[in-house]
């Protein structure tokens, strides 16, 4: 039993302080020199044994990428690309025990024209990576993002996806590619390089009106975060890649997730956070380094002299409350200081979330969002959060117009006066004579403003939740690239077309008898 007489205070005041001097977990033997978690501390060779396997245990494990096939590295310059872009290389080594067999090529986007930087910039990026990527000896592409505005319009068309193929077909492809001579499938004509290619500054100016349209940060880097994945589609199609590697790490994932929620996306968390994406048909997404932490990155990027380029970006020294995006950052990572599972936690929630929409192989195209390519969530009941938050927009919009008009037409709906609803093809400012417009289209009241008032609604139509969110947000519509808009119009087509040959088409649960 406890005595009133002990003293208990030395007892209490040791407190088991971490330190590197303990024995590495994996080996006993060697001092450790790195400690990831409380518990878990590697020795140098350990960990970066540990590091390797992670990664290609990863791609093995899910057996997503065959033998010989052509693979596009999205490498931004940051950290965890750059780490990806390491173990890629080393896997590709004649020393490696767990060679990889898939042909890789690495692509930059290049956001200094979105960003406002000037040429001497963004050049000076572009030679510090242009030497870290020629260091590869692998096929690189340098892609200004001005690149997006000249877009064809199949970018938004998912073109066929890849048949599934068993595991036994992997092993069969494993087998043929290695009895193939695989050493030189990096030939001399395929590690091809491109530098910067000049950009005029009207198209600079273009670009900087698109993302400058948005008024708040948060839809900014929505936006940018489409177009570039618009463009890195393209530029896989262009140059013949069948997948396209993304370098968003654990951490990166669990800021994504949460974020997504907060945007409005929850039906599209399976396809923003999971390892594989294939919204796009036959260029599907893949993220092997989602199950790195930014802690473990910077560790084995410091340790094995790992190079990595500082690029800005929208964020960059603007405080936390500036954006979604950055509060939920900040919020994640001040919680993983005082709690180092929190990010593991939402992790492995995020593993386990599955979309209940369609599969994205399998939507029709016209049921796909017009931005994000993912299955729409906007046909829902009647009584949804959805459409209940429609119909308080358009309570708000009504009384926030001011109009004494309304209240007098709710009171008494004979005092309205004719002339705001003018008759089919009369202008409500015919009688002053003028060819000049009713003076009401600004305030999008008036006849002359019904063009620019079904613009949207029609364009909203085509979007997920989220993506009118970002569109709500926009000045204007008109600084869209001219594929977005004509694809719009083409869906518009489409869809009037099915309404006026609608009797004549045979319903989903008809024979056909």
């Amino acid at each position: 039993m406890c005595q009133v007489d002990e003293d208990f205070r030395d007892q209490l005041e040791r407190v088991a302080v971490p330190s590197v001097s303990k024995k590495c977990v994996k080996c006993k033997e060697t001092t450790a020199s790195v400690a990831i978690r409380a518990g878990d501390t590697y020795c140098r060779g350990c960990f970066k044994e540990y590091f390797v396997h992670k990664f290609r245990a990863m791609l093995g494990k899910n057996r997503i990428i065959f033998p010989g096939e052509k693979v596009l590295l999205a490498v931004s310059g940051g950290p965890s690309s750059c780490s990806m872009l390491r173990q890629v290389e080393e896997g590709l080594s004649k020393n490696a025990h767990n060679k990889l067999r898939f042909l890789p090529g690495i692509v930059y986007i290049d956001e200094g024209g979105a960003l406002g930087q000037s040429i001497e910039e963004r050049q000076r990026t572009v030679a510090e990576l242009h030497t870290v990527f020629k260091a590869t000896c692998l096929p690189f592409h340098i892609v200004p993002l001005e690149q997006v505005l000249d877009l064809p319009s199949s970018v938004l068309a998912t073109g066929p996806p890849a048949l599934e193929r068993p595991a036994s077909t992997y092993k069969a492809a494993v087998g043929h590619f290695i009895q193939s001579d695989s050493s030189n499938c990096l030939s001399t004509a395929e590690q091809k390089e491109t530098s910067l290619p000049e950009v005029e500054g009207s198209r600079t100016q273009l670009l900087q009106q698109l993302i400058g349209s948005a008024s708040t940060l948060t839809a900014k880097e929505d936006l940018l975060n489409t177009l570039r994945h618009h463009l890195l589609v393209h530029t896989a199609r262009t140059e013949g890649y069948s997948k396209v590697m993304l370098g968003d790490s654990c951490t990166r994932l669990a800021v994504k997730l949460l974020t997504s929620v907060s945007l409005g996306r929850g039906a599209q968390l399976a396809q923003d956070t999971g390892f594989s994406d294939s919204r796009y048909g036959d260029i599907i997404l893949v993220r092997p380094m989602r199950d790195y932490s930014a802690k473990e990155i910077a560790f084995y990027n410091h340790m094995f002299k790992v190079p990595s380029v500082f690029v800005p970006s929208l964020e960059t020294k603007t405080p936390e409350k500036a954006s979604i995006q950055r509060l939920t950052e900040g919020f994640i990572t001040k919680l993983q200081a005082d709690f180092p599972s929190t990010v593991s936690i939402i992790y492995r929630t995020g593993e386990k979330l599955q979309t209940a929409c369609k599969s994205s192989s399998t939507t029709d195209h016209c049921d796909r969002c017009l931005l994000c390519m993912c299955a729409l969530d906007t046909a829902v009941d009647d009584a949804s959060a959805f459409n209940m938050t429609l119909i308080s927009e358009q309570l708000s919009q009504i009384k926030s117009s001011g109009n004494t008009n309304t209240e007098i037409q709710r009171q008494n709906p004979a005092q309205v006066k004719p002339e705001l609803n003018p008759p089919s093809g009369q202008c409500c400012s015919s009688s002053s004579g003028g060819g000049e417009d009713c003076g009401r289209a600004a305030s999008g009241v008036g006849c002359c403003s019904s063009a620019k008032v079904k613009e949207t609604p029609i364009l909203k139509s085509l979007l997920c939740y989220s993506c009118r969110l970002t569109v709500k947000d926009m000045s204007s519509l008109d600084h869209l690239p001219l594929y977005i808009l004509s694809d719009a119009q083409r869906r518009q087509r489409r869809s009037q077309m099915r309404e006026e040959i609608g009797e004549f088409l045979l319903d989903d649960g008809d024979d056909g008898d």
